[in-house]
């Protein structure tokens, strides 16, 4: 197989530009934010966005796989850490941070968007992980029995609603929320719960607003 040829100096630079435009307008307005505006703030020309990407999924690859890492990395912590409550609750903060600073990051993580091979990549092993991270924590009868990790993508969906919602006014409002649900999910606080939780398919077709 050929090896693709380096960009030339000036395409490199217009594609850097272009990548941290996105992250920036993506972060501010989410993942439908208009392509002009991206090429506006990257001091480009559409047709140079399109040549550099020439799917919105490029684009979004490029810009946000980083954060998708980053949640990665906060997972694999969890996943090994002392104390399982502590690997839990520290999995949720951070990555809750990680939605409530980042709209675009918060619609990759509620959503599956074409042509993003890194961020599906790293999604997948986030689910490998969080996996691991509440079966440690449930083992050790710390997290109440009956959470589901499909469970924790609505309860994290709620924190961005919170998060979004209240950014203007109370940035850090989405902090209390998380701390009253964190006590929700101690074994003594549980109750029976009133219906199964969401299959993956389910989780799938889920369109959380």
């Amino acid at each position: 197989m050929a090896t693709p040829r380096p960009l030339r100096q000036d395409a490199a630079r217009n594609r850097e530009r272009l990548v941290r435009a996105a992250r920036d307008v993506f972060r501010r307005k989410g993942l439908d934010a208009p392509l002009d505006e991206i090429a506006r703030e990257a001091g480009v020309a559409i047709g140079t966005l399109y040549n550099r990407f020439p799917t919105r999924g490029e684009l979004v690859d490029a810009a946000l796989s980083p954060l998708a890492q980053q949640a990665v990395e906060i997972a694999e912590r969890a996943a090994v850490a002392d104390d399982p409550w502590d690997g839990f609750a520290s999995f949720m903060e951070e990555s809750c941070e990680l939605l409530a600073g980042n709209r675009g990051y918060t619609d990759v993580h509620r959503s599956r968007l074409p042509g993003t091979p890194v961020i599906d990549a790293a999604q997948h092993r986030l689910a490998v992980l969080k996996k691991t991270i509440v079966t440690r924590a449930k083992a050790a009868g710390v997290l109440r029995a009956d959470l589901e990790p499909s469970d924790l993508a609505l309860l994290t969906w709620g924190i961005a609603g919170t998060a979004r919602a209240t950014r203007e006014v109370a940035p850090d409002a989405w902090r209390r929320h998380l701390a009253l649900l964190l006590d929700g999910l101690r074994p003594e606080a549980a109750h029976p719960l009133p219906v199964p939780p969401l299959t993956g398919k389910q989780l799938r077709g889920a369109t959380p607003g």
